[in-house]
């Protein structure tokens, strides 16, 4: 469902039923950008982030803004399917080896392995040399890949509608990826103060001209980052593989699917070669299989993206907050969002008034996300929660 709205010269296709005000001035800020090019697109679950709403997408003509990738750059999902029924999980005995060895093996929230990992579990392919922020991060790095982080990523068992058991990871490029949105969004301020930019400070949208060398440093550093949060995810995969061959020699896998939904991509719309960011969006090309994760407790999907033009071919990236952390930590009821876990049978770790920052009732339902974008993807497979560990 397309909705559209003129915003000065700028307009703004919207997949949305209404929108907070905080993203609304947000997305007025982003049209009076003078490089976006077309039209920019907000997905259902949009809401405010910083600088640029999450779940949108800006076309631009020859410059990046890192606050529109954002400080978690490719973060995304990583799901497979198993030949295991989902019933045997479903038995206490098996699922609390499952979810210990998984706890074991990898670190949650702000810890780290406390041994580098291998070389071979890092991204190939870069001069590392030439980024100053890699380069300086790097060792630390190898310490973070295959750890999940805290806030809104997950790693939770789940089954499908024929009871077939799937392993889904939710996680990005760690403190790597916020060394590096971090230090070039500054970069972008300092030139752009230089520059005598007519683009707000305020905004928080400071940007990078093509073909200047900071341009080239930071292109490099964020697809360093997106290659490292692909590398975090499967390692992650990898591990919980380990748990699950341990305790059921028998298991099977089928290929794994791996999305990124924070990152800016040279691609060709309506005719012009443009810099698309995605913050909190996922491709959706036609016949593109995608992930779309609902919140905690909740179900999701495995699309299958439609190829939408007026989308920029993008789709949501998941069920999108309705409330701030604080205010679901402050407002929300901590013994009504553990019954509604308990009711659906689900192993989580709700256990303070703290953990309710990322209750299921801070974010959008996510059936009526989906339901906003059938014109962006078709439903491949609905997924729903039987077990969830959190950062």
């Amino acid at each position: 469902m397309e909705k559209v709205e003129e915003m000065g010269t700028t307009v703004v296709k919207m997949w949305l039923t209404d929108i907070e005000e905080k993203a609304l001035q947000q997305v007025q800020n982003l049209a009076s950008l003078p490089f976006v090019y077309h039209h920019i697109a907000l997905m259902p679950d949009c809401h405010a982030g910083m600088g640029m709403p999450i779940g949108g997408v800006l076309p631009t003509n020859n410059v990046v803004i890192p606050n529109a990738v954002g400080v978690d750059i490719g973060c995304g999902m990583r799901a497979v399917k198993t030949n295991i029924r989902a019933e045997m999980i479903e038995e206490t005995f098996l699922r609390k080896i499952i979810m210990s060895g998984i706890r074991q093996r990898i670190p949650l929230g702000m810890d780290h392995h406390k041994e580098r990992q291998d070389e071979k579990y890092m991204p190939v392919g870069f001069d590392i040399d030439s980024m100053c922020v890699v380069k300086h991060q790097y060792i630390s790095a190898q310490h973070q890949v295959g750890t999940l982080g805290g806030g809104n990523h997950f790693i939770e068992l789940q089954k499908d509608g024929d009871g077939w058991l799937w392993i889904m990871i939710h996680s990005g490029s760690r403190n790597l990826g916020k060394q590096v949105g971090d230090y070039y969004n500054k970069r972008a301020k300092i030139l752009n103060e230089m520059y005598f930019s007519k683009v707000e400070s305020s905004i928080q949208l400071p940007f990078l001209p093509l073909r200047t060398p900071e341009f080239t440093s930071y292109w490099d550093e964020m697809n360093y980052c997106i290659a490292f949060a692909h590398c975090n995810r499967s390692l992650m995969m990898e591990r919980i593989k380990e748990v699950f061959t341990d305790a059921l020699p028998d298991v099977e896998f089928e290929p794994d699917i791996d999305i990124a939904h924070n990152y800016a991509a040279w691609e060709n719309h309506f005719g012009h070669n443009c810099i698309v960011h995605r913050k909190g969006a996922v491709r959706a090309r036609a016949g593109e299989t995608g992930i779309i994760p609902g919140s905690m407790g909740t179900s999701s999907y495995i699309v299958e993206g439609l190829g939408n033009p007026e989308s920029f071919m993008s789709s949501s990236h998941g069920a999108g907050r309705t409330m701030s952390r604080t205010k679901a930590i402050n407002t929300l009821n901590l013994e009504e969002e553990i019954k509604k876990m308990d009711e659906k049978g689900i192993v989580h770790s709700l256990r303070s008034q703290r953990d309710l920052d990322e209750a299921s009732s801070a974010y959008k339902d996510i059936d009526q996300v989906i339901a906003l974008e059938s014109d962006l993807v078709k439903v491949k497979v609905k997924l729903e929660p039987i077990a969830v560990i959190k950062g």
